[in-house]
This record gives C-alpha cells, sequence and structure tokens, in this order.
C-alpha cells in the first residue's frame, strides 16, 4: 500500500528520499544498518512471536527480515519513499510477511495499534517542534497500553545534518521529556554508529514502555 498526499512539503521529502535510494548504493548511504541493536532491544523486551511491530522509517533495512525470521509474524515497515520499500521487498525473500506502508510519519493514520514502535533515525529529521510534538502524540495514539516505543536520534553531538537536510540534536532527557506523557524509561543508552565510510555519527537511544491504559 502507498498512500500519496496532496501536501507540498510531504512531495518534496518524497522525491528526496527517492533520489537519495535511486543514486545512492548500500555503501554510500549514511543511514545503512545490520539492525543488530534493533533486534537485541526487540527481542529483548518483546520476545513473543505475537507482538506486533512497527518499524517508522524502515525503508531498505534488514530489521523486517531480521524480526520475521526470529519468528515475529505481525511487521509493518513504513516508509515516506517507495523506491526504498520496492528494494526492500526485492532483498526480502519473505517480503510477503511483512506490510508495507509508503506513508509520511507527519501525516500517517495508522488505523490500528502496535505492541512495538520502532523508529531508528527518523525522528531526528523532525527539526520543527510541533512536528515532534504531533508524533509523540501519534505514538501515544498507536502503541498499546503496556506496549513499547523504541527511539534512536541524533545525540547532542551529533551531526547537524544529514543526507542534506537539518536535524534536531537531542539529549537522553529531551527525548525522555518529549514522551513523558504516556510513557516511561525502561533503558536508555548511547552508541556510535560507524558509516560505511568510516565517520562517526553519535547516536542516544531510549526505550519507553507505554503505561497500562
Amino acid at each position: 500500500m502507498c498512500i500519496i498526499r496532496d501536501n507540498t512539503t510531504v512531495s518534496t521529502a518524497r522525491e528526496h528520499w527517492d533520489t537519495a535510494y535511486d543514486t545512492k548504493s548500500v555503501v554510500e548511504r549514511s543511514w545503512s544498518s545490520d539492525a543488530e541493536t534493533s533486534v537485541r532491544l526487540i527481542t529483548r523486551y518483546a520476545p513473543t512471536a505475537q507482538a506486533s511491530v512497527v518499524d517508522v522509517g524502515g525503508g531498505a533495512s534488514p530489521l523486517a527480515g531480521r524480526l520475521v525470521a526470529e519468528g515475529y509474524l505481525d511487521v509493518t515497515v513504513v516508509d515516506i519513499s517507495q523506491r526504498a520499500i520496492e528494494e526492500a521487498r526485492t532483498s526480502l525473500p519473505m517480503s510477503m510477511s511483512v506490510t508495507w506502508v509508503c506513508a509520511d510519519v507527519r501525516t500517517w493514520e495508522p488505523g490500528r495499534t502496535f505492541d512495538v514502535w520502532h523508529d531508528r533515525a527518523v525522528l531526528h529529521f523532525l527539526s520543527d517542534s510541533a512536528e515532534r510534538a504531533a508524533y509523540a502524540r501519534l505514538a501515544r495514539r498507536t502503541v498499546n497500553g503496556g506496549g513499547l516505543f523504541i527511539v534512536s536520534s541524533f545525540a547532542e553531538d551529533g551531526p547537524e545534518t544529514c543526507s542534506g537536510l537539518p536535524v534536531a540534536r537531542a539529549t537522553h532527557e529531551q527525548l525522555s521529556a518529549l514522551f513523558d506523557e504516556g510513557f516511561h524509561d525502561v533503558e536508555r543508552f548511547r552508541e556510535t554508529h560507524i558509516t560505511p565510510w568510516g565517520s562517526e555519527q553519535p547516536f542516544n537511544w531510549l526505550v519507553l514502555r507505554r503505561y497500562p491504559t
């Protein structure tokens, strides 16, 4: 399913990321990841195969395939780039086991809830405070009571831009404050991502648990 909305900002962002995937190979993408940390966190805190997982901004990440291989039965990937989704479908033998959604998280209406929300490197592209607040509200509506919210964002000393776009860096405290209504901290840590060309990008990870509803 690909959701297209009549919105100039959404259209521009989609074109940007479609071009990024069209013109850069995996080894040229600063956002490439082996998903090892994501898999570790999801399988640790939501170990049941019945847990529903949404990977926001999942693109061509191997996470969906890794989760299906681990036995998860309800995996959804949301990305603004149709090119990224097509690449993932082609490279993932079990792609039929995954629900693919082409949408901008700023305008996305899921129509359902999930036990796990995973976001590696999407939130920091929402540099506008109103967009970040709207994102937090969407998470509160979408994560089931007792469910998990896992987010990884550029740390306070991370890059100021990424893929030609400005980003909003954040401390663990700032991330936690954004989601303090409805969630409580489970784990927080810092990780240095090494890009394919050897540059270091510090990330802050935060694992939150939704209060029972």
